[in-house]
């Protein structure tokens, strides 16, 4: 088996030890890695930390090309970067077609918007004392951008880190997932193809444990960050002083009113409660339903969970897959066990079989069990009736976390209300909290994080404003 290298300050390196990938579907190896030194490490740092200023003076047409060299590339090679995620992530192949295609957009609209990325100007002269002043507003890098990244979207969710610290001329070194890191390596060989300076970029595959030097080290004054809100915080409260952005975790509510679709909301729960084995941030796992239609949306919902193919990840059918693990399956198993033993009621799936878990129904759950008041992270549903439209959007705010909501109602009424009163950062009417355009502004309140993605709105948080006054002109 070949051993991938990874990318020291853009071009390609070996360490002095391995680390071998498995498949989470039936445990085979799909990949062998070299994992950088201690040396290796501090190598990339100081060439992302000496590259700083020649990257922020990059002219615009320099990166917007090599972000859409990388969009055409992911094109490219979609097919081969798809089955790569479903070797090492497990997520169907179904999935992992999708994730590419997003990739390749994220990287398009991260090129459109480097070459839309300019100033701002604005007379002075509104004030006597002012007259002949003009003021330029720029934005500039705080400097080089850790990004620690998460499994659940090995290239997706790396691209969003990456494309828009490139787009605005800062450097980036990629903490990848262990359990995932392939994907962000083949990243690594695409961007080395392009015409950005050394130091610009490296993808560093080290294991967790060592990543705390990375976060502490005062060369690296950006950690962008996506995983768990533990974690999430604990890297915060380490570096009080950097500039840091989170994007942790979620328990997603959908809202099912009495004037909804059940047909299509039905469907796209069952689908959106499982899809990436239930590991996303945003994967339906609290559903909120008027009392009204209550029994007529159960009776459409489990035919359209049970419909849903589990199985083999390759297989072109399969809709569910594996979780990341063995142990994730678990403790997902051991979270539904607990709350039936509190007195939930298991309408579909709770069972276990190696690392998959059949796509879950719960009903009657105590409102202090784990599968609904923390992240589940595994395909489980819980349902709630509400007796009124107050009574849903309070269930809805009664959580520590706010990502995205989700509302069917045919109703402007109830959907203007759910904006102004629910406690998330999306509010998707018509459909589930799952959906994200990925040029969209992305994030959460709440224990669900701090900044934005979405390439415009990441653009401005890894940038500042600096302000720049001409005086003396003839306006």
């Amino acid at each position: 088996m070949d051993v991938r290298t990874f990318w020291l300050a853009g071009r390609a390196a070996t360490g002095d030890s391995e680390l071998t990938v498995t498949n989470p579907h039936d445990g085979r190896a799909i990949g062998r890695h070299s994992v950088p030194t201690d040396a290796q490490v501090e190598e990339a740092i100081a060439a992302a930390h000496a590259v700083a200023r020649e990257a922020a003076a990059l002219p615009v047409h320099v990166r917007a090309e090599a972000l859409a060299h990388v969009s055409r590339r992911l094109a490219e090679r979609a097919d081969e970067i798809a089955h790569l995620i479903t070797a090492e992530n497990g997520k169907p192949i179904f999935w992992a077609r999708g994730e590419v295609n997003r990739a390749v957009a994220t990287f398009r609209f991260a090129a459109e918007e480097a070459r839309r990325w300019s100033g701002d100007v604005q007379r002075l002269d509104t004030e006597p004392a002012a007259a002949g002043r003009l003021a330029y507003v720029s934005r500039v890098p705080y400097g080089p951008v850790l990004a620690i990244t998460p499994f659940n979207f090995p290239l997706n969710l790396v691209a969003h880190k990456v494309a828009p610290a490139i787009a605005v001329g800062a450097p980036v070194i990629v903490k990848p997932a262990p359990a995932t890191p392939l994907s962000s390596l083949l990243l690594g060989e695409i961007l080395a193809e392009t015409d950005l300076p050394a130091g610009m970029f490296s993808v560093l595959p080290i294991e967790n444990e060592r990543a705390s030097a990375l976060v502490q080290d005062p060369r690296l004054p950006v950690v962008s960050f996506t995983g768990s809100a533990p974690v999430g915080y604990a890297i915060a409260d380490q570096v009080p002083r950097k500039h840091v952005t989170l994007e942790l975790g979620g328990n997603a509510a959908a809202v099912v009113l009495s004037d909804a679709d059940l047909d299509w909301a039905a469907q796209r729960i069952a689908l959106f409660s499982n899809y990436q084995a239930g590991q996303s941030c945003i994967a339906v796992q609290r559903v909120i339903v008027e009392q009204p239609v209550y029994d007529a949306f159960v009776e459409r919902l489990l035919p359209a969970v049970s419909g849903l193919v589990t199985g083999d990840p390759a297989d072109e059918k399969t809709q569910v897959g594996p979780l990341v693990s063995e142990a994730a399956a678990e403790r997902v198993e051991q979270w539904v066990q607990e709350a039936v033993a509190a007195g939930a009621r298991v309408l579909a799936g709770g069972t276990r079989e190696g690392a998959t878990i059949a796509p879950t129904v719960l009903a009657d759950v105590p409102h202090d069990a784990k599968v609904a008041c923390e992240e589940v992270f595994g395909p489980v549903m819980i349902l709630q009736p509400a007796a009124s439209i107050d009574e849903a959007y309070a269930m809805v705010n009664d959580s520590k976390y706010g990502l995205q909501a989700g509302v069917f109602t045919r109703s402007l009424d109830a959907a203007f209300r759910a904006n102004r009163e629910l406690e998330v950062g999306g509010v998707i009417i018509g459909d589930v909290p799952s959906y994200r355009a990925d040029q969209m502004p992305y994030g959460g309140v709440k224990d669900s994080g701090i900044g934005r993605e979405g390439l415009h709105s990441a653009m401005e948080d890894l940038t500042y404003e600096k302000v720049m006054v001409l005086t003396g002109l003839t306006l």
